[in-house]
Parts: structure tokens; C-alpha cells; sequence
């Protein structure tokens, strides 16, 4: 009889083997540093009468650039709110002033109670929506959509879920970590079914070509599905000129996941969970889908007037904590695989 794997154990294991391949890059990357660096130093060795030559550095500074992932024709479901300013300041968008606040649904895992209690300003901004015209659902878990007779038989474009957090207060890091592992592995599961069905998306990317001898400096463009979860050179230092997804009719919807891409929260793995989840525990647990990632870009919340990212507690972001201090915020786009 074959041995029982339960999630704890798939997620434990897993996890393991990022660590460990984690330490071998890093290795790896400071073996390079070192080469780089003694190459620099005998560079500067061989200036003329002792001074040291000058070594350009090919890095420039990373340009802010902005992704906007939706349309204003757009139907889009909001799991996991908080105070709900994401919400409205998705509707107060300039790029999205032709959005129907009809197509936004906003839900919240608390109940209407709960959150004013949390979040005293959510009163006035619940409010103004429910003027808009959107629809706010309380007491939803992001984990059993299926369970809101309001959701069932619906299916939208976009699906976001901004910095998911369990708030479970674990102090172990690694239990912590796998709480919000199956925090995302359940919320994946039961997103799959509200997913407009489609043809897989392609991501149009514009980057600048290096210039050859016989180059008149023009740019490539063309479709790109990324499957990979990695951060290209590109990306990192700005040098896209415009991103942004073709034409998305008839396309299948996708999901949008943000996050701290800084430890702990990048030890969650969320590419790899979404991309080749761990097996179901048992025989009456659900099968996780397969995703395919189509692309990962920086998240500005400078970009969304009057959103202030809060804690599952209700305190701010970072107020007095120094968890997740430093990297950036980063949004993951996803569609189902099949």
C-alpha cells in the first residue's frame, strides 16, 4: 500500500528543496561577485602611473515604469479587501474612467461589522462604492468561493487578490509560511470555476534591441507567454519600453496576485504553487489546477490614489514591524493552464 503524503508534508518537502536550491544560487552568485570583483581590481592595477582606470558599469538606474493589468471593459472580482481603498481607487483610475463600476464586485473575508471595526475609514469608502454602484460582499472566504450562492454561476476577467495573508500570528517561520502556502494553494483551487473561459493570452512586450552595425535601432515586438517564473535582466532594470496584454477578446480570465517580493513572503513560492501544486492529501480533497504564469511586474501602490495596503489585524502596513522591510511589491498574473 502506498505511503500517505498529506499537503503539510508535500508543502514541507517542497519547500526543503527551494531552500536548498536557494543556497546553491547563492553560492553561485557570490562566486561571480568574487570573480567580477578581482577582475576590477587587476583592471585597476594596469592604470597608467599607478592610478586606477576608470570600469563603466553596464547597470543604469531602474526607471519607474507602470503596468496597469486591466481594461475598462473588464469584469473584475476583488477577494481578500480590507478597508476597500484598492477598490476605489481602481475606480478613480485615470486610465480606467470608462469602467462600469457594475463590472467591479469587491469581497471582504470579514463581516460588514468586523471591518468598520478594523478599519474606521471603510465606513465613508464603502459608502461612496455603494453610490458608484459596486457590488461589496462581506464575510466571503477567498478559499470557498463556490460557497456564496451571490458568486455562483459567474464567471469574471480579472481575479486579484492583493498581499493574501492567513493573520494566523504563527512565530515559527516555517509553520507560518506553510499556512499562507495553503492559504494560496485553496484560494487557486476555488478561483479555477470564475475564470472566463478562453484562448490562452499573449503578453506583447516592447523592449529596446542592442544595436549592431547594420541595426537602424528599431524594436522587436511580439507575443510572449512566460512560463517561467524567474525575473528577467529586462525587467529588473527597466528597461521595457511599454507592457501591456493584447487585445483580450475571447480570451480565458486571469489571476492576479500581490505580494512582497522580499523574505518571508518570497519563500511562499507563489510561481511554483500556482505552476505545479503539491497532490491532493487525501481522496476527498480537491485536485489544485496548473497555471501558467504570463508575466510578473512591478507593483506601485503610488499608482492607486488613496490605497493603503493594511493588515489582516488592521494595523498598516510596516507601521511598527520590520518583516518584509526592503525589495518591492510585485503582482503575478496567472491563467489556467487548461
Amino acid at each position: 500500500m502506498a505511503k500517505k503524503i498529506t499537503l503539510k508534508a508535500a508543502l514541507s518537502s517542497q519547500q526543503a528543496r527551494f531552500k536548498r536550491n536557494a543556497k546553491s544560487k547563492k553560492a553561485e552568485e557570490a562566486s561571480q561577485r568574487s570573480q567580477k570583483q578581482n577582475a576590477v581590481d587587476a583592471a585597476k592595477g594596469k592604470g597608467k602611473e599607478g592610478k586606477a582606470t576608470t570600469v563603466p558599469s553596464k547597470i543604469t538606474k531602474a526607471r519607474k515604469r507602470s503596468t496597469i493589468p486591466f481594461r475598462a471593459s473588464d469584469t473584475i472580482l476583488l477577494v481578500g479587501e480590507g478597508n476597500f481603498s484598492f477598490t476605489l481607487a481602481l475606480l478613480s483610475h485615470p486610465a480606467l474612467q470608462y469602467l462600469p463600476a457594475q463590472n467591479v464586485t469587491a469581497t471582504a473575508y470579514d463581516s460588514e461589522d468586523e471591518c468598520f471595526e478594523k478599519y474606521p475609514e471603510a465606513h465613508a469608502i464603502v459608502e461612496e462604492l455603494k453610490k458608484k454602484g459596486a457590488q461589496l460582499l462581506f464575510s466571503i472566504d477567498a478559499t470557498a468561493l463556490e460557497k456564496c450562492k451571490l458568486l455562483k454561476g459567474r464567471k469574471w476577467d480579472r481575479i486579484v487578490f492583493n498581499f493574501p495573508h492567513a493573520g494566523k500570528g504563527i512565530t515559527d517561520q516555517d509553520r507560518n509560511i506553510l499556512s499562507n502556502q495553503v492559504l494560496i494553494l485553496g484560494f487557486l483551487r476555488s478561483v479555477g470555476p470564475f475564470l472566463v473561459q478562453g484562448t490562452i493570452p499573449a503578453i506583447t512586450v516592447r523592449r529596446k534591441k542592442k544595436k549592431s552595425a547594420n541595426d537602424s535601432g528599431s524594436e522587436d515586438e511580439g507575443p510572449i507567454v512566460d512560463d517561467d517564473d524567474s525575473i528577467s535582466e529586462d525587467e529588473e532594470l527597466g528597461t521595457e519600453e511599454s507592457q501591456s496584454l493584447s487585445k483580450r477578446d475571447g480570451t480565458r480570465g486571469t489571476v492576479l496576485v500581490t505580494l512582497r517580493n522580499v523574505h518571508p513572503y518570497s519563500e511562499w513560492n507563489l510561481p511554483k504553487l500556482a505552476k505545479n501544486p503539491p497532490p491532493p492529501s487525501s481522496l476527498s480533497e480537491k485536485t489544485n489546477p496548473h497555471y501558467l504564469q504570463l508575466r510578473s511586474f512591478v507593483f506601485n501602490r503610488s499608482d492607486w490614489a488613496g490605497y493603503e495596503h493594511r493588515m489582516t489585524k488592521g494595523e498598516p502596513a510596516h507601521g511598527t514591524g520590520k518583516t518584509g522591510q526592503g525589495g518591492e511589491d510585485r503582482m503575478w498574473e496567472f491563467c489556467l493552464k487548461e
